[in-house]
């Protein structure tokens, strides 16, 4: 099985700390933020896909083609396009059912393993009092909509953009993550492959997921890592 991680961001909000570091390398109890990913992974999982752009080189160099027994092999994310269009950069290496994670937010072991043995498609979700963002509608565990503002009036469900997913997502078209955007998003044209296709979406709502955003988010990981579900 494969596990794809989006790591192809600039990370422009971490300031000086991703100016000559790809964020996804930036560590957190003395492991990059890559790694904590590589670890939490079950055995089913036997190869990552690293779909890298700025400053990728370093993370090809450091890891390589394996870690820990587990294949790595790579995709190149040409223009930053969305969270969707780092997946279809990796289109071509995907073979069946495969997870996706982003190359810098952490997560619980027990969602990834989930997420792995999941026969149907699976969105992973969080309640945040002040969410940003993608706001989450949905209903008897089914996602219904996905609402796109960087400022929400109420506390609701965001994607963590932990997903299981299979190639089947690649017979539909990429969809805006909002109206006139020039970003695809992975929830809404996951969200809509789904409508098209009959194919079941499930929602699944998680409190394992450290959101990296800024040098602050760091700083709290390094605080509430050693009780975080890994």
């Amino acid at each position: 099985m494969q596990c794809v991680i989006l790591a192809a961001g600039k990370g422009t909000r971490m300031g000086d700390l991703s100016k000559t570091l790809p964020k996804p390398l930036l560590e957190v109890s003395g492991k990059t933020l890559l790694e904590h990913k590589f670890d939490v992974l079950p055995e089913e999982v036997d190869e990552i896909v690293l779909v890298v752009g700025y400053l990728g080189n370093l993370i090809r160099e450091r890891y390589g083609e394996n870690y820990k027994g587990k294949k790595i092999s790579y995709a190149e994310q040409g223009s930053i396009n969305g969270t969707a269009g780092a997946l279809w950069s990796a289109r071509e290496i995907l073979r069946d059912k495969f997870i996706v994670m982003m190359g810098d937010d952490l997560y619980g072991k027990r969602d990834v393993g989930r997420a792995c043995k999941s026969s149907t498609w699976l969105i992973f979700a969080m309640e945040l009092s002040e969410p940003r963002g993608g706001k989450i509608l949905a209903s008897g565990g089914k996602v219904e909509d996905i609402i796109e503002s960087d400022e929400h009036n109420s506390p609701g469900l965001v994607s963590t953009n932990l997903f299981s997913l299979d190639v089947r997502l690649f017979e539909h078209e990429m969809v805006p993550k909002s109206e006139g955007s020039a970003e695809f998003g992975l929830p809404q044209t996951v969200l809509a492959a789904s409508r098209k296709s009959g194919i079941s979406l499930e929602l699944v709502q998680t409190n394992s997921w450290i959101q990296i955003s800024s040098p602050e988010d760091l700083e709290y990981a390094e605080k509430v890592i050693g009780n975080f579900d890994v």
